[in-house]
């Protein structure tokens, strides 16, 4: 049981069920159920954190500017492996400001744990106007702070690599429960992912089980994927869907939520009324993180590792036809891998902005597929500080939004 209360604490990380990945290149198809994926995860093996680094440290300039006049000007906002904190920055990269909250005054009981020593950082955070901040302790749990980095209230819990805020201040989460399930195994346990939402002062309101709703959709033949221990999900992507996209389909009405299940390599909408999954689709990705909708109803998501060994892309396709109109990566002259996480944003010049997580970096690549704009992580980890920080992500925000840090003095 203990194994099982870890599990709800770390995070599982992709080295295990990725370890015999496929290199198969699938064809476009409704999502309908397929044979197991590979990597099972071992009954004595507890979910692991993401690590801090992966790669060894280089220099580089920290922001490499090819094209300023073809880069679409704002402000970008990463959260990094080194540390609990979040760094607001110019496209110069120039800081701007900081938040920062290490665990061990939030929740001082877990910081002791030595398997909580290596989740001493942020996996994914949501900046307001006024810059206040909301930060995932991945698997832990959430935080709100001010732009002084002052606690407004936290949230104890499985909380894990995805959040989402709607305009009147609810927030949706992803989170996660270890338990033993006896129709999946009943022996061992597995972790079962959660869409919690939570009012504006953190209060939760409601938990949407994403296990249950596939099983009671007409995609429950997509479980037979599922291993039968551990991680069984890995749900890493939450959008809430504003509905302008329903005209093509009704799954993408308002208030449905985008999810990515990254162990069944599938992307699906979830009814939270109904509490159902209302579509779902597979494809050539593999691994897949952040498939977010775009212009025209197209999806845009980061294809960890469909392209073949050592290969990611990001892929723009029409969600209802998997017709794919434009990528980057996946081919020679086009460097791009990450085997874990990764993320990718359509910025309002139809440029796009890729976190290259493992390797440190970010890159803004133009429809023409050119580098314009590319920055590298300046913090370090490991025991000397051999490697780079993984970035976990990286957003750009518009030039007029209204915090750009506190005056000085």
């Amino acid at each position: 049981m203990r194994r099982i209360l870890l599990a709800v604490l770390a995070l599982a990380v992709s080295t295990l069920a990725l370890a015999q990945n496929s290199a198969r290149q699938g064809k476009w198809r409704p999502a309908r159920g397929a044979p197991p994926a590979s990597g099972e995860i071992p009954a004595d093996v507890k979910a692991l954190p993401y690590l801090q680094g992966y790669k060894p440290a280089e220099d580089h300039p920290v922001v490499i500017e090819r094209d300023p006049k073809a880069a679409c000007d704002g402000l970008n906002l990463y959260v990094s492996g080194h540390a609990a904190e979040a760094v607001l920055m110019d496209m110069h990269g120039r800081t701007l400001h900081r938040w920062r909250y290490p665990l061990r005054r939030l929740w001082p009981d877990l910081a002791k744990d030595p398997e909580m020593a290596k989740l001493e950082y942020w996996r994914r955070v949501y900046l307001y106007p006024n810059g206040d901040l909301l930060a995932i302790y991945e698997g832990l749990g959430l935080v709100k702070l001010d732009a002084r980095s002052h606690v407004l209230w936290a949230h104890r819990g499985g909380t894990h690599h995805d959040l989402f805020v709607t305009g009147d201040g609810t927030i949706y989460t992803l989170d996660r429960e270890g338990k033993i399930i006896p129709r999946i195994n009943p022996r061992k346990g597995v972790l079962e992912d959660f869409v919690t939402v939570l009012d504006p002062r953190g209060k939760v309101l409601r938990k949407i089980s994403i296990l249950q709703a596939f099983e009671r959709s007409s995609y429950a033949g997509l479980l037979k994927r599922m291993a039968p221990e551990g991680d069984i999900f890995h749900t890493n992507t939450l959008e809430v869907l504003d509905g302008r996209w329903a005209s093509r389909d009704p799954a993408f009405r308002k208030g449905n939520l985008l999810i990515s299940v990254h162990r069944l390599d599938t992307i699906a909408v979830l009814d939270p009324q109904r509490q159902t999954i209302v579509w779902a689709r597979t494809g050539e990705w593999r691994r897949q993180h952040q498939p977010t909708f775009i212009a025209g109803g197209r999806l845009l998501l980061f294809d960890n590792t469909g392209a073949g060994p050592e290969r990611s892309r990001v892929l723009e396709l029409d969600p209802l036809t998997g017709k794919i109109s434009w990528q980057y990566g996946g081919v020679p002259g086009e460097d791009l891998f990450s085997k874990t996480l990764g993320s990718c944003q359509r910025l309002p010049n139809g440029d796009t902005l890729i976190t290259e997580s493992e390797n440190g970096r970010a890159l803004e690549v133009t429809p023409d597929k050119r580098v314009v704009w590319e920055f590298y992580n300046p913090h370090r980890a490991g025991e000397h500080g051999e490697l780079v920080a993984v970035l976990f992500e990286m957003v750009r925000l518009p030039p007029s939004f209204p915090f750009r840090g506190l005056p000085s003095g």
